[in-house]
């Protein structure tokens, strides 16, 4: 039997995005679907939907209908359509925490960039991942304030890396500089919404795609590599 094909995924994304996060859900299962035939490096890049959101937030209803031009109830129906597709995929956008619930909000997410960007090149990809998915259930399932420095480092802390070093090099102005090249990576790239996945440095999978879509492309992908 021949080894599983090792294909790169780098998914430019950001954690207050629910599409990136069903996404993710879709991509999980297409590869669940090819175990043993195609493996996946996985690696995360930055990617803000709101460069210039302020410290403070906004309110994450009416943040949608003031960016997209809809009234409060068209707003809460797209939620509602996130929060459906987001089932389907196997991930949940549903708040999970303790009562009475705060307001979902959304944040400034420069500095959970970062510390993806660090800790990729820290600790690899598997705990990049791991932390990556710990900002989407912090901020989608239990609210918590990831605009927020001291929040940040707490979440950096629960998945098992080091706070101090993180605090540390949250300041430092050569990660500040690596993760805007990331974000202007995406740019020159074209690449204007997310999720977005370039496999093999090379063939780009816009938008949250089903299951199917991302078995397809991969095996295509695996296909034209071998013969490359």
């Amino acid at each position: 039997m021949s080894e599983p094909r090792r294909l790169s995924i780098d998914i430019w994304s950001d954690v207050m995005c629910p599409w990136c996060l069903v996404g993710w859900g879709n991509l999980s299962q297409a590869l669940d679907q090819l175990e043993g035939e195609i493996e996946a490096d996985i690696r995360w890049h930055a990617f803000e939907l709101n460069p210039d959101m302020p410290e403070d937030g906004e309110e994450r209803t009416a943040h949608i209908a003031r960016k997209y031009g809809r009234t409060v109830e068209q707003s809460r129906e797209v939620q509602e359509q996130m929060r459906e597709a987001a089932e389907a995929a196997g991930v949940s956008l549903d708040y999970k925490g303790e009562e009475p619930a705060p307001d979902a909000m959304m944040w400034n997410t420069f500095e959970a960039h970062k510390l993806l960007t660090w800790t990729l090149e820290k600790h690899g990809p598997d705990a990049q991942t791991k932390l990556k998915l710990a900002l989407f259930e912090a901020h989608f399932n239990h609210r918590r304030r990831i605009g927020e420095r001291k929040v940040l480092l707490e979440i950096i802390e629960e998945v098992g890396l080091d706070r101090e070093a993180a605090s540390f090099t949250l300041d430092e102005e050569e990660l500040a500089r690596k993760t805007r090249v990331e974000e202007r990576a995406a740019m020159e790239m074209n690449i204007t919404g997310v999720p977005a996945m370039i496999i093999e440095g090379r063939f780009m999978i816009p938008g949250a795609q089903p299951p199917e879509a991302y078995v397809n492309a991969l095996r295509r992908v695996a296909e034209r590599t071998a013969a490359a």
